[in-house]
Parts: structure tokens; C-alpha cells; sequence
């Protein structure tokens, strides 16, 4: 088995294309439902955020399960299947791998360097461990991918250009009222991303802070976190969103619903309130949270996905970035490693469970053949031959453990499976398939 990646991300997709094919948090256990209906696919993983969508598969036919994965993303966006493959891109085995170590570490991400993609990583592998859609192969890489990432942020200074998609946002809006200190700011919604809006409007400086959403409880307690916190903070559904960004010098959305939750005449009214003040409205949802005619309004700045796309400051610098990237590239291939070892470890243990097997059938004919010989000598014999046969296996059980560690090891087990007519049973390991193999009108997409 091995792991197939299909994805669709802000370096492959304008954003229009990210808010079609983007999976809600309703609709990521369908999803996950129907990828396993794939006769193909044995585990899998979604991971959705406000910039990417990526299938993580674990298949045993890279066409078909291609095939399969890309018909149930075409029908989810209502993309066809030619639009569709113009803006993704496929990884297979170490390629994948090698992906998802960059992804956690914050190297694929709109802003160089932040965190909150290890969180989102998490909670897309506990999504799929909850509908027993996790494995071993699975299991283990996600884990693998959550250590590395959080060594990179631990032994580099990656994450000092931004902590997120967030700060970068709240930058752009500080320079165009000339700072946040002491001003006001409204939050819609009141998930992990908002909560993350509200920890650095609290950093900046804003000192009132009103929390929408579509459940009372939810808001509130984020405006509770936010009062803990040292600001003023209130809380409403969203029947009082109008009343809430008329008074906003600042508005952060990031609901994750599908379709406008800001609308036009929304922000109308509350422009009519405004008293001629300007506002900034951080749109943070994917798919966007605020109708496109809002950005029309005089006095209104949208910032959205496609203006943190252009930001030139949204990196790390370059000696972290690739101070990071060197980590990952050493543990790619100490993962590899593993788990080409993990591969060869059945085989000889297979081998040497044959040799055992063997031993003890011409020992029983031996015995056949001198009933009369004594117990000290049939013994003694036994053990000698036994030592025969382990000097024997020692040397190629040994080296085909340290050949294995190469990229093309696993033909080393392969061949002693075959020399001795093994069956052991193992997953097939992470082969070292390149992007060749893959089909052509998706060859060279890259999401590196």
C-alpha cells in the first residue's frame, strides 16, 4: 500500500476555486464515507482550511483510486473534471510524504511559518481516526508529520514573520487606520480561527471587542475568553451583526459556513450608522464569508484570501525557511527509513521462520532413520545443525536490513521472498514511485 495525495491549495488556485471545492464541517464525514466506499482506498485523511483541500488516501492501484477521488471532488465542487485538474496537484508515496512534513511545518502556508496548521492537521487526523478511516500507514505518518512540525517551530525562528493567516490580516488593517490601539473590533464566528482573531486584536491593542455568531453560547464564550484577557467584550447572535459592525473599526469573519454571511444590506445599514468612520473587514472564510458587493462600498476595505496571496511579507525569513527545510528533508528520510525497515522485518522473519521449520523436519526424519541414537548425541546434533543454519542466514538477513534503507530496498525483500517462496503477509511499504507514473494532464502540478 501506498499513500496517494490529491490536493487544491492557494499556490495551485485562485480563490474562487478554494471556496467550490472547499468541505464545510458537515460535509467532511461524507467525504470521508464515500473515499472509503473506493475499493482502491484502505485509509484516508481530509484536511480542509481557509487556503487548502487535501485527500490523503492509502491505496493499493494509484488509477483507480485517482479516479476515484478526483470524480468525488469534482462532484462536491460541481467542478468538471478538466477545470478540476488544471488547479490540482497529485503526490504519490515519498512525494506525499515529503508534502505533508512541508505542510506541517508551515512551509506550504500563505504566511511562511504559522502554527495553526499543526492544529488543523490534528484535527483532521482525529476526524478520520473517528470514522475508523486511520490505519497504520496513516496513523503513523500523521503522527510523524505533527512531531516534525513542531520541531521546526521549536529549533527555528520560522514562525517570526507571522504567527498566521490572522496577523497578517490585522497588519494590513492597522496600516490603513494608522494602528489598533484603542480601537474596536467585531469577530464573526466563534471557531478556532476567531478565537485566534481574538488573541491578536487583544495583542494589538483593541481594547473593545464584540463576538457574533450563530450560537449565543459559543459567542459568549469566546467573549469570555476575551474579557479574561483584558477587554471589554460583548457578545450576540447574529440577528445584532449590524448593530456590531456599525460600531467596528474592525471586522474579522471566519464562520466556515457556505455562502455570504455578510451581507450587502447588512453592511449598508450599519455604513448608515458609521458617522463617516472607516471599516476594515478581514473576510477569513473559505468560502467567503462576505458578499463581493460589499467590497464596492465607500469607506469599506476588504481584506481577504486573495489580498493575503499577494503579500510579499508573508514569509519567514530565509535562513529559517531553510533551516526548516533541512529538518524536514531529514526526517523524510529517516521516516523512509523506518519504514522501509518496518517492510523487511516480516520478510525475515519469514526466513528464518522457513530455516526453523525445515530444521525441524530433517531432525524428525534423522530421528526416524537412528531410533537408537541417545539423547546427548541426538541433541548435540540438533544444536549443530541449527548453528549451521543461523551462520548461514546471518550475513543476508543483516545486509538485507541495511540494504533496506535505500530507496530502492525493498527489492531486497522482494527477492528473498522469491528465492525462498515467502508469504509474510506485510503491507506493502512507501515505494519510490515518481510523478512519471501518474497520468499525464496532472503531471508536473506541484504544491511545493
Amino acid at each position: 500500500m501506498s499513500v496517494l495525495l490529491l490536493g487544491v491549495s492557494h499556490r495551485s488556485a485562485p480563490v474562487p476555486i478554494l471556496e467550490k471545492v472547499a468541505f464545510p464541517d458537515g460535509d467532511r464525514p461524507k467525504a470521508l464515507d464515500k473515499i472509503m466506499m473506493s475499493p482502491h482506498v484502505s485509509e484516508a485523511m481530509l484536511v480542509s482550511t481557509c487556503n487548502r483541500v487535501e485527500i490523503y488516501a492509502v491505496v493499493d492501484a494509484f488509477h483507480g483510486a485517482l479516479a476515484d477521488l478526483t470524480a468525488l471532488v469534482s462532484e462536491h465542487s460541481g467542478l468538471d473534471l478538466n477545470e478540476l485538474t488544471r488547479h490540482a496537484y497529485v503526490h504519490y508515496s515519498e512525494a506525499a510524504v515529503e508534502h505533508l512534513f512541508s505542510v506541517a511545518s508551515g512551509l506550504d502556508s500563505i504566511v511562511v511559518g504559522e502554527q495553526q496548521i499543526l492544529g488543523q492537521i490534528r484535527s483532521a487526523y482525529a476526524e478520520a481516526d473517528e470514522h475508523q478511516a486511520v490505519g497504520r500507514t496513516l496513523h503513523e505518518l500523521a503522527q510523524q508529520a505533527l512531531r516534525v512540525g513542531k520541531r521546526v517551530h521549536t529549533e527555528t525562528g520560522i514562525d517570526s514573520a507571522g504567527a498566521s493567516v490572522v496577523s497578517v490580516a490585522l497588519d494590513h488593517a492597522s496600516q490603513i487606520h494608522g494602528g489598533l490601539v484603542g480601537r474596536t473590533a467585531t469577530v464573526v464566528g466563534a471557531g478556532a480561527m476567531a478565537g485566534l482573531a481574538v488573541a491578536h486584536l487583544i495583542r494589538a491593542g483593541v481594547t473593545s471587542i464584540h463576538v457574533a455568531n450563530r450560537t449565543l453560547d459559543k459567542a459568549e464564550n469566546l467573549a469570555s475568553t476575551a474579557r479574561e484577557n483584558g477587554a471589554t467584550a460583548t457578545s450576540s447572535n447574529l440577528d445584532g451583526l449590524v448593530d456590531a459592525i456599525s460600531a467596528a473599526d474592525v471586522v474579522v469573519t471566519c464562520t466556515g459556513a457556505v455562502g455570504a454571511v455578510v451581507e450587502l444590506g447588512d453592511v449598508l445599514q450599519a455604513m448608515s450608522q458609521r458617522m463617516h468612520r472607516d471599516v476594515v473587514i478581514c473576510d477569513l472564510g473559505l468560502p467567503r464569508d462576505v458578499d463581493t458587493a460589499v467590497a464596492e462600498l465607500p469607506g469599506v476595505h476588504i481584506l481577504d484570501m486573495e489580498t493575503l496571496q499577494r503579500d510579499p511579507g508573508a514569509g519567514a525569513a530565509a535562513a529559517d525557511a531553510a533551516a526548516a527545510r533541512s529538518i524536514v528533508v531529514g526526517e523524510i528520510a529517516t521516516y523512509l527509513e523506518s519504514q522501509r525497515l518496518a517492510e523487511v522485518t516480516p520478510t525475515v522473519t519469514a526466513l528464518r521462520r522457513r530455516a526453523a521449520e525445515v530444521v525441524e523436519a530433517e531432525l524428525m526424519r534423522l530421528e526416524s532413520k537412528l531410533p537408537a541414537m541417545q539423547d546427548r548425541d541426538r541433541a548435540e546434533v540438533a544444536n549443530t545443525v541449527r548453528r549451521v543454519v543461523d551462520k548461514l542466514l546471518h550475513a543476508p538477513t543483516v545486509r538485507v536490513k541495511q540494504l533496506a534503507s535505500s530507496p530502492d530496498g525493498s527489492n531486497y525483500a522482494e527477492a528473498l521472498r522469491e528465492l525462498f517462496e515467502l508469504s509474510t503477509g506485510a503491507p506493502e511499504a512507501l515505494l519510490s514511485t515518481t510523478f512519471e507514473a501518474q497520468p499525464e494532464r496532472l503531471k508536473g502540478r506541484t504544491d511545493a
